[in-house]
């Protein structure tokens, strides 16, 4: 069957989607074309493609467990010098993206898998373009805010051009009395996991 790379994120809804993705086009960065605005669970992932039934079971498992979550996005930060990204900060939600991931990457599932760096949850709005570019993404989006109810996540595969497409949303559909956990602030960026 081949081959297939995929990933777990939480969407950003509209209007701010948009927004933050035309930024980062006029920001010069051209991969945005193909990339929805999110904040990652999962990494590209290279997975068998025979293995989708029991990675969408898996995340079907994960999402059940979850419960809707507050999201706050304010200000920008970077992950410079170490890689040469520019992002929105996640101020509130940050501690149910992390438990999301985690369950996500569990050691017992289809999608298990060391990070490159330690998870830092964030918004990319700049990656891998000049300099002077990544300072005008920093400055322009510095007073952005935006807030939602988190009710899921959503798995994406990426096609031979580079696109990233959904495949399918999981929303969750835990105990209201179960909470996922909440954070008010994000810890200083480290590295852009």
């Amino acid at each position: 069957m081949g081959t297939v790379t995929v990933g777990v994120s939480i969407a950003v809804p509209e209007p701010y989607g948009s927004l933050l993705q035309q930024h980062r086009i006029g920001f010069g960065d051209t991969a945005a074309h193909g990339i929805p605005t999110h904040i990652t669970l999962l990494p590209p992932t290279a997975a068998d493609a025979g293995e989708l039934p029991r990675i969408e079971r898996h995340l079907a498992q994960v999402a059940a467990r979850g419960v809707p979550f507050p999201m706050r996005l304010i200000g920008t930060d970077t992950f410079r010098p170490l890689t040469p990204v520019v992002f929105v900060q996640v101020v509130e939600g940050a501690a149910a993206c992390s438990w999301l991931q985690k369950s996500v990457r569990d050691a017992s599932g289809p999608l298990a898998r060391e990070l490159q760096f330690p998870y830092h949850p964030h918004v990319t709005i700049a990656h891998d373009i000049d300099e002077a570019a990544m300072d005008r993404a920093a400055a322009e989006l510095a007073d952005f805010e935006a807030g939602w109810t988190v009710g899921g996540f959503s798995l994406y595969e990426q096609d031979a051009e580079g696109v990233w497409r959904l495949q399918r949303e999981f929303r969750f559909g835990g105990d209201p009395a179960r909470e996922v956990p909440a954070q008010t602030r994000s810890e200083p960026a480290t590295s852009p996991g």
